[in-house]
């Protein structure tokens, strides 16, 4: 196997979305250093707060001011901290039922070692310096030798100053990618400016990129077919909306293309034409850049439209 490939991936994106009144007063609640909850239909205190009652499912608005200091009710201690993470140096996650509030909220805690974490210990939040209405505007808890707060929940109205109406989260995953003997073989032939497919032993069809299997039939492939490079539009969408760092003009057109000699459709981007003259049936070859891995584009070479009955099974 020491020909199957493998490399660390990296799927990264923003993640944008707007606040409801309920959870726009939690975190503007945040950056004033006001910790809030929800009261539902029984009475219990929500922290974090939510929109919808969980057992009646009614809408709740009923908001109340609960403590910045509570009770640890479980934890794991984390050893090695990952980018991204509350602190750079080991520290426990931990579950903390504020004073006032029924339910538990899940946070970093500042400690020394897991020889000083223990269930029921209590805590306070430590504020960040800085703060714009997210949950890092909790840096951490620590350690408070306080008693626990009897004092009921104060009604509060949620509104605030210039409220956070809104939060982008950024989404990371970090992860090693195993492309199996197929893949493999199929990356280290688009090196060579080359595509290759795998034929079924039982319905002879040709997959590209190859599996390791037919997913029609289930059975293992291995041989290996060589594509294309030609091949025809079989469907095709215009994407009209830019993305963030992708360095081509809208509108420009995606399309599925069925590469010569294979039985399944992969998708590029056409270019060297007008995008409101491609067309289904339009004949493409493939464009590479220096070094690429894969082609850039795929382009018209000035032959005659392929005929419907000729690709129609792989729309």
């Amino acid at each position: 196997m020491s020909d199957v490939l493998s490399a660390p991936l990296v799927v990264e994106f923003p993640f944008t979305r707007s606040l409801g009144p309920v959870q726009s007063a939690f975190l503007t609640g945040l950056r004033e250093r006001t910790v809030l909850g929800v009261r539902t239909d029984d009475g219990r205190i929500l922290v974090p707060p939510v929109e919808y009652d969980p057992v009646t499912a009614r809408e709740i608005r009923d908001l109340v001011e609960v403590a910045p200091a509570g009770t640890v009710t479980t934890w794991a201690w984390n050893p090695a901290p990952r980018r991204g993470q509350p602190l750079d140096t080991p520290f426990a996650w931990v579950l903390v039922r504020p004073d006032g509030a029924d339910t538990a909220l899940l946070h970093a805690l500042d400690a020394p070692g897991p020889e000083a974490v223990h269930t029921g210990m209590r805590v306070r939040i430590r504020w960040a310096a800085r703060r714009t209405g997210a949950i890092t505007d909790i840096a951490c808890f620590e350690p408070d030798d306080g008693e626990a707060s009897t004092a009921h929940p104060l009604p509060h109205s949620g509104e605030f100053a210039d409220p956070v109406t809104g939060i982008v989260t950024p989404a990371r995953l970090d992860y090693v990618h195993t492309t199996g003997r197929a893949q493999s073989a199929y990356l280290k032939a688009l090196e060579g400016h080359r595509t290759v497919g795998e034929r079924c032993p039982a319905c002879r069809k040709v997959y590209v990129p190859p599996r390791g299997a037919c997913p029609t039939c289930g059975v293992a492939t291995d041989e290996q077919v060589e594509v294309g490079p030609r091949g025809t539009v079989t469907t095709f969408c215009i994407v009209n909306i830019k993305a963030k760092n992708l360095d081509i003009e809208v509108p420009y057109v995606y399309a599925h293309i069925a590469l010569d000699g294979a039985d399944l459709a992969l998708h590029g981007r056409i270019a060297g034409i007008p995008y409101d003259q491609v067309r289904m049936g339009l004949r493409v070859e493939p464009v590479w850049t220096e070094e690429a891995r894969h082609p850039d584009h795929y382009r018209p070479t000035g032959e005659p439209d392929a005929d419907y009955d000729t690709y129609k099974e792989l729309v």
